[in-house]
């Protein structure tokens, strides 16, 4: 049993390792050209703080799938919005940090959070632990969404190339 753990854990960071690329270049380049509000998290924070929720969700994913028997019918809804959120999640990189779309980003998030929402619902009747490992992203995410609005409303739509 510890390979599907050790799978399902490890499958977030996938798309974190894919944006972690994307925003390498842009962070040094583009980023630094937008107005950003003051309460801004540093830089250097966001690598570590994705990789903790990364891990947190993907372990949580691993336990509502171990109780549910793996991917049964059961885990149908529960799991497939964990697969959704975490395809939003993967998405909004691309869209923020190599499109320039601010105001696409931002409804994506809002997308991508109420989606995060959804999925601890279903997961809470299941794990009360998975669910609590998805409450610091959902706390994160909420921070992210209002840092993705700021800039948006902050910049201007010619900064959107």
């Amino acid at each position: 049993m510890w390979l599907p753990m050790l799978g399902m854990t490890a499958l977030p960071h996938l798309g974190g390792l894919y944006g972690g690329y994307i925003t390498r270049k842009e962070v040094k380049t583009w980023y630094p050209t937008l107005q950003k509000p003051s309460w801004r998290p540093p830089n250097a924070a966001f690598p570590i703080v994705w990789t903790c929720l990364y891990t947190g969700m993907g372990y949580g994913s691993y336990l509502v799938w171990k109780e549910l028997g793996g991917f049964t019918e059961d885990a149908l809804v529960p799991l497939g919005l964990y697969g959704t959120q975490l395809a939003l999640n993967w998405a909004w990189t691309p869209i923020f940090f190599r499109a320039h779309k601010l105001k696409l980003a931002l409804m994506e998030i809002v997308l991508l959070t109420g989606t995060v929402g959804a999925t601890i619902v279903s997961w809470y009747p299941i794990s009360r632990t998975a669910t609590l490992l998805m409450a610091p992203y959902l706390c994160w995410l909420c921070l992210a969404t209002s840092l993705n609005y700021c800039i948006w409303r902050d910049n201007s739509e010619e900064k959107e190339e």
